[in-house]
């Protein structure tokens, strides 16, 4: 894969960098967040491994501002910020996965495979549909699109995860532990109310608007879609 790494720890972006390159990958490294943003936005890239806290434009700003643009490239964030809110705030971001220093290059390599793999099965010609149907719903996962009854509806990145998980599973019931799990890759936290506060957002912009409601509550069950 082509890789674009932003890493400006002079120590820890080189050893990344010979890593990867020993497993066959092309590197491009950066150290300023301005540089990344400026090479993603104009080449193609595999993945990209983003720190969040860089010179110029940290991580968050450079991924925010591609996915802004319609760039759909995977992206990884390696960061020493391993707060539940830091993480939730990457995923929100459009991020994939996210990987906290310090680190076992093992684990980062693992990463970047599985990654690299739902690159691949999502090109590939037997992958799943790109564009899911639920009576007057459609979402668009190429285009990033949503609309309803043809009128657009605006979707943040991790709303639109959040859809497309629904809309994949319709009138099974979801549970908040399986939404924090898939999701926001996340452990079972009781303290943290972002499925709830997501599927608030989710339900004033896919259900409010029209007569008919798609997403209902199962008080002390969970959710289910359609159905």
């Amino acid at each position: 894969m082509r890789i674009l790494l932003l890493e400006d720890d002079s120590q820890l972006g080189p050893w990344i960098v010979n890593g990867l390159r020993e497993e066959g990958h092309v590197v491009d490294h950066f150290a300023d967040g301005k540089d990344a943003l400026i090479a993603a936005m104009g080449q193609e890239f595999d993945l990209l491994i983003l720190d969040r806290m860089v010179p110029s434009l940290d991580g968050l700003t450079v991924l925010k501002s591609l996915r802004a643009s319609k760039n759909t490239t995977p992206a990884l964030f390696l960061t020493a910020l391993a707060e539940v809110d830091a993480r939730v705030e990457g995923f929100d971001a459009g991020g994939d996965d996210y990987l906290t220093k310090p680190f076992a290059f093992a684990e980062l390599s693992a990463r970047v495979s599985a990654l690299g793999r739902r690159r691949d099965s999502a090109d590939a010609p037997e992958a799943a549909p790109t564009v899911l149907r639920h009576g007057d719903l459609t979402l668009d996962l190429l285009s990033r699109r949503c609309e309803r009854q043809g009128q657009a509806i605006d979707l943040m990145a991790k709303e639109f995860k959040l859809l497309e998980y629904l809309m994949r599973r319709p009138g099974r019931l979801v549970t908040r532990t399986m939404l924090l799990e898939q999701v926001w890759d996340m452990s079972f936290d009781p303290t943290t109310s972002v499925v709830e506060t997501h599927i608030s957002r989710l339900r004033a912009k896919i259900d409010k608007p029209f007569e008919q409601a798609l997403l209902r509550t199962r008080r002390g069950e969970g959710y289910v879609f359609g159905g």
